[in-house]
Parts: C-alpha cells; sequence; structure tokens
C-alpha cells in the first residue's frame, strides 16, 4: 500500500509542477507616468523636455540641467524614465526638468 501512496504522490507532484509552468506568469504593470498636468508636477514646474520650461518662472534653470542629471532621479544617466523622490512612485522622463533639480554629487 505504501507503494501505490508514493506512485500517487509522485504523480500527482509531477503533473502539479507541470501544471504551474503551464499557467502563463503574471507580468508587473509598468509605474505610473507623471503627467505635466498633475498636481505636484504643475507645483514643481515639471516639463517631460526641460528645453520647454518657462524660464521667465523659473530663472534658475539652465540648459544643462535635466532629470537624468538630478540627484533625485532614480535611474540611469541615459535612462529615458525613472523614478523620482519627488513623485513618489511614479516615473519621470530622463530628460525632463522640475524646479527641485539638484545636482548628483561628484
Amino acid at each position: 500500500m505504501k507503494d501505490t501512496t508514493r506512485r500517487i504522490f509522485i504523480a500527482r507532484t509531477v503533473a502539479g509542477g507541470l501544471g504551474a509552468l503551464a499557467v502563463p506568469l503574471v507580468t508587473q504593470a509598468a509605474p505610473a507616468r507623471v503627467e505635466e498636468s498633475d498636481e505636484t508636477a504643475q507645483a514643481l514646474g515639471y516639463k517631460h523636455d526641460a528645453s520647454k520650461v518657462d524660464k521667465a518662472r523659473f530663472p534658475k534653470h539652465n540648459a544643462t540641467q535635466r532629470c537624468a542629471n538630478c540627484s533625485f532621479f532614480q535611474g540611469g544617466a541615459n535612462d529615458e524614465w525613472g523614478g523620482c523622490a519627488m513623485f513618489g512612485r511614479k516615473q519621470i522622463a530622463g530628460p525632463g526638468w522640475c524646479n527641485a533639480w539638484a545636482a548628483k554629487p561628484a
């Protein structure tokens, strides 16, 4: 009787393992991206493209500043999108800019 139980256990284990492999993997949704119309984005003057920043409203902005070279940017220097400490779980554009920009430490 133990041999039968062992065979059934092994058969069920193999079948269960194959069944688990047959189930498609659940893909994680990409994090939401910040829209320029978001309340926080408007308060910080965020733009997806740093060349479109209102220079009259944000005189400290200069052409070399962009999200990808900001200390708050949580992506690589060449990433199109990445996380930002200012925007929580939302992603921002690497070539973008906001008034919270701060140089990365050297």
